[in-house]
């Protein structure tokens, strides 16, 4: 049996549909060896390595209210600061730990002051995941060991590099399509699209060296704070995985 990897990108509450096709995979009998993931697909990743099945990680997601664990920064850095959402992370993982973690998980983020892509994998968990999920002009960097971390998405969307050497079959999931209609005359939609043009093409070496890439079109309607549309996030990912293999007549 070949040693499956599966690669998480970021997306917000798009990151959501990462569950529901990781359901998909599951009924399939694949199960990952080894997780890398990015920002939204750091969380998901972080549950899933913890032992977490989908139907499990979706129910912590319904349940709890992101909101509650944001605060103001009131400072040049972000709108927000995410570090209280630490306790989410604590609570369904006590350990904190990637030591505890049952599925070996790289997590990717971005040193903003040198400009440089970070991957850990081992040490203090929640803060790392936190850090990786920092979407700069939203929420304050993370201060970490000297380092002021953000999204790990800004450079590399799809972290596939971290993990290709130890695995024999790569799985990306990729919640970021990018349907090539006109968009709308309103500036933050311009930009707003801009930015996922910019990312998505950073990404596309990523893209072509999975050999299973999922990533549903329908996803491209859904922006990254849809986090109350959680219930059809989860199933376009799930839908859209359950046919993609069905069509393949999927082994590895």
């Amino acid at each position: 049996m070949k040693k499956i990897g599966l690669v998480l990108s970021g997306g917000g509450a798009r990151g959501i549909s990462h569950i529901g096709a990781i359901k998909a995979l599951e009924e399939y009998g694949l199960k990952p060896d080894v997780i890398s993931g990015t920002s939204a697909g750091a969380f998901v990743g972080a549950l899933l390595a913890y032992g977490y099945p989908a139907d499990e990680m979706f129910e912590i997601i319904l349940n709890t209210r992101f909101s509650n664990y944001l605060r103001f920064g009131f400072s040049l850095g972000g709108l927000l600061k995410i570090d209280r959402a630490e306790e989410i992370l604590k609570k369904y993982i006590p350990e904190n730990s990637f030591e505890a973690l049952k599925i070996p998980l790289v997590v990717t983020a971005t040193d903003i002051n040198a400009g440089e892509e970070l991957s850990f994998r081992t040490g203090e968990l929640a803060k790392i995941v936190l850090a990786s999920c920092c979407l700069p002009g939203v929420f304050k960097p993370l201060r970490l060991n000297g380092r002021d971390l953000i999204d790990g998405a800004i450079f590399n969307n799809l972290p596939v590099a971290p993990i290709e050497k130890e695995t024999d079959y790569i799985i990306g999931i990729h919640c970021n399509p990018l349907l090539f209609d006109k968009p709308s005359a309103h500036m933050h939609q311009i930009t707003y699209r801009s930015i996922r043009m910019a990312m998505r093409q950073k990404a596309k070496a990523s893209l072509d060296r999975c050999d299973l890439l999922i990533e549903a079109p329908e996803l491209s309607t859904f922006n990254t704070f849809d986090f109350t549309k959680a219930r059809k996030l989860f199933d376009i990912g799930y839908q859209y995985t359950h046919t993609l293999l069905k069509e393949k007549k999927f082994e590895v």
